[in-house]
């Protein structure tokens, strides 16, 4: 993909942001990996939704982060989305917002339970919650260290990445991906609706459990699976 068509995805999926009720002002930012040109692009940082461009868009080199294209600096989560590009190959786009029913559940420092067949449609079981940054960390790289608490919470818990495409930052917020940018921006909203509905539930029934394994396994492999026949 050219750097123009790449520049104008990734314009079009961030101001898909605030019209998703994921983002206000500035809140939030989406990068799309192009990796046989070894790039990625990504919004740039404080520039509000309604008024960006796609030349306002920055590529950013997928092996060192430096800027290959644009005259804007890019998000301040640049390094965060590297990290996560460098270490999850299969992953096409990244989303991160600070939508306030994911951001909720971040601040709790609790994973969200897969209690719904909503849930289990896109995440195969629970979307964990890192673990706090050492104050070491956040001195020391914090945009990084973010990427590399969240590949550590997935590396520990033996979770696979692209089955369960999210993942919630201690005391920050979201950080959803996809195959591409596009469906990373549908899995952010998706993520966005079943953290409030996990929350309901639990005010409505403290006593919750989660969902069977048999229907999680049902309704994930019924879209994901090697036999997947959801849809046309």
């Amino acid at each position: 993909m050219k750097h123009k068509e790449l520049r104008q995805k990734v314009c079009e999926t961030n101001r898909l942001l605030p019209k998703l009720d994921l983002a206000i002002f500035t809140w939030g930012n989406v990068s799309e990996a192009d990796r046989e040109a070894g790039v990625f692009a990504i919004k740039p940082s404080g520039v509000a939704y309604d008024k960006l461009e796609p030349n306002d868009i920055v590529v950013v080199s997928l092996e060192t982060g430096e800027t290959v294209a644009g005259k804007l600096k890019p998000s301040r989560d640049t390094a965060t989305h590297l990290v996560l590009y460098q270490k999850f190959a299969n992953i096409g786009g990244i989303v991160h917002t600070h939508s306030p029913w994911a951001v909720s559940w971040a601040q709790a420092e609790r994973a969200l339970p897969a209690y719904s067949t909503s849930h289990a449609d896109y995440f195969y079981g629970n979307v964990p919650c890192t673990r706090k940054l050492t104050d070491q960390e956040l001195k020391e790289a914090y945009e990084k260290n973010t990427g590399l608490v969240i590949v550590e919470t997935f590396e520990k818990n033996q979770i696979d990445p692209d089955a369960v495409p999210a993942v919630l930052v201690a005391g920050h917020g979201p950080f959803i991906w996809g195959p591409d940018s596009m469906k990373a921006v549908e899995n952010a909203r998706v993520l966005e609706e079943c953290c409030k509905m996990a929350y309901r539930a639990e005010v409505i029934n403290p006593e919750i459990s989660g969902i069977e394994q048999s229907l999680l396994d049902e309704h994930y492999f019924h879209k994901h699976g090697k036999y997947a026949g959801y849809g046309q």
